[in-house]
């Protein structure tokens, strides 16, 4: 083969170089301005989309916020709806169920506790209000059972029921006076009795009825809870000090004025001496003793 040959071999060959890097610029610029357009459209797309997903973001913000606000409500109408039980439960008084009332006034307090913290209700203060005076009501009624029901089941210990409860040794004798030890002729019989009754062993009477215990029990406590400690004090004190008091009497206790005891003869004083202090202290170890039960 020839020069000319070679060279027009070599001249074929760069026009067809020449022609398929014109045909590649060529696919490459259409493929740039194809993706160009992709770019331009995306970015339309994006645009025209933005409000809708503004106005969605909007809608599932508003959605949420009305299921907090239904759930508040509901929690909110729910307190309402106790607080109506309640009420008519406390209308109603502790005597026919007063298991039920004692409830009720729990749940009161623990309306009062959920209106008291959430004062943002623009309703709280009027319903604390009243809640409140209710609670007060119901305490109130609270105590009027209390001193009903104690004074219904406090009555004076009959003296045979007291002499039970001692052992025989320091029970009284067929005529109504203690009996005396007289072994021991250095103490007096009232010393030796004394003596016996701090070593001996004591069945305490019942002085309210166990069934009722539980009864008193709840009331003091929800008395106490509503700071009326110091009226629970006065119905108990004054209640029981009363029938107490009756007790010591039917026991032989006498109450003589000073004119009464000044016109007594001083054998028949000391001998009533004697049997007070003797009775009293079957008082102390039985009848105070079973006020602590």
């Amino acid at each position: 083969m020839g020069v000319p040959q070679t060279m027009e071999a070599l001249r074929e060959r760069a026009d067809f170089i020449k022609e398929s890097l014109q045909k590649s610029q060529i696919i490459t610029d259409n493929m740039a301005a194809i993706l160009g357009s992709f770019d331009h459209r995306l970015s339309a797309l994006e645009t025209a989309m933005r409000p809708t997903q503004i106005r969605t973001h909007s809608i599932r913000r508003a959605h949420e916020n009305i299921d907090k606000t239904l759930k508040a409500a509901e929690v909110i109408l729910s307190q309402f709806d106790l607080t109506r039980k309640a009420e008519a439960k406390i209308l109603r008084g502790p005597h026919e169920d007063l298991e039920s009332y004692l409830e009720a006034i729990d749940q009161l307090r623990s309306n009062v506790k959920f209106f008291s913290s959430n004062k943002s209700f623009k309703s709280s203060d009027g319903v604390l209000n009243h809640a409140n005076q209710l609670l007060a009501k119901a305490i109130s009624k609270l105590e009027e059972e209390f001193r009903q029901l104690l004074t219904n089941y406090s009555k004076p210990v009959e003296p045979d029921r007291l002499f039970e409860g001692l052992p025989n040794s320091l029970r009284p004798s067929s005529s109504g006076s203690p009996r005396k030890h007289g072994d021991d002729n250095t103490k007096s019989p009232t010393e030796h009795q004394g003596k016996s009754l701090e070593n001996a062993i004591y069945t305490l009477p019942t002085l309210i009825p166990p069934r009722i215990i539980p009864l008193l029990h709840d009331l003091a406590q929800q008395m106490a809870q509503a700071g009326h400690q110091q009226q629970l004090f006065r119905i108990y004190r004054d209640t029981r000090a009363s029938v107490l008091e009756q007790s010591v009497r039917k026991l032989g206790v006498e109450r003589l004025s000073k004119d009464d005891v000044q016109k007594m003869q001083w054998e028949v004083l000391e001998a009533k001496i004697g049997n007070w202090i003797h009775y009293m202290r079957i008082a102390v170890k039985l009848l105070f003793a079973g006020e602590n039960l």
